[in-house]
């Protein structure tokens, strides 16, 4: 009795690109953008070569299929933040984005890392630019609801130099070091005029 042929797999585009971005994401995690290369992504995703390079040509496209992913997941994270906090004082607020940032230094040091590499790509990589605009705006607009547009704006300033200073520096900055700063921008100034 003939055996039947095995059935081919139906090829799917949009797992195959999910799969390559995945490993794009491992692989600049345990190697860095420096040793990020096509070759490196294949095996990780155990798909042939021509497989990453015919949905990502070139390394840029790989860092910016991971800076997106990266992206989408942080203006997730920042809309459910949000959306759990609806109202809170200056002081609650402070406490709330210093526990944020503190947990970037200690068990989400890793993954942090990995996305500050790939926000600053976008030094050298103008078409990276819109992408790190999504999540300077995003940052922002997550701290309107308890100020007004110039503090969160100081604010979201203000947390970009700490936590690159902390993930890129020997030490990094303690909890009343992020709460000082961060006091110092959120909690309104009686003296000064309203915007």
């Amino acid at each position: 009795m003939p055996t039947q042929p095995a059935a081919r797999r139906r090829r799917d585009p949009q797992r195959r690109i999910a799969e390559i971005a995945d490993a794009t994401e491992r692989v600049i995690a345990v190697r860095g953008i420096e040793g990020l290369t096509h070759r490196a992504v294949a095996e990780e995703a155990g798909v042939p070569l021509g497989a990453t390079t015919y949905h990502f040509a070139t390394k840029d496209d790989l860092i910016q299929v991971a800076l997106q992913r990266a992206y989408d997941r942080y203006a997730a994270m920042l809309d459910e933040w949000v959306g759990q906090r609806p109202d809170l004082t200056p002081e609650q607020h402070i406490v709330l984005l210093t526990d944020a940032l503190m947990s970037c230094f200690g068990p989400n040091r890793d993954y942090q890392v990995v996305e500050l590499e790939l926000y600053l790509a976008a030094l050298r990589r103008p078409a990276l630019r819109p992408i790190v605009d999504q999540y300077a705006q995003a940052t922002t607009n997550a701290l309107l609801p308890y100020t007004d547009p110039s503090t969160a704006r100081a604010a979201v300033v203000a947390m970009n130099g700490l936590t690159m200073s902390g993930l890129a520096g020997t030490h990094p900055p303690t909890r009343t070091e992020v709460e000082d700063t961060l006091r110092r921008i959120l909690t309104p100034n009686p003296t000064l005029p309203s915007p």
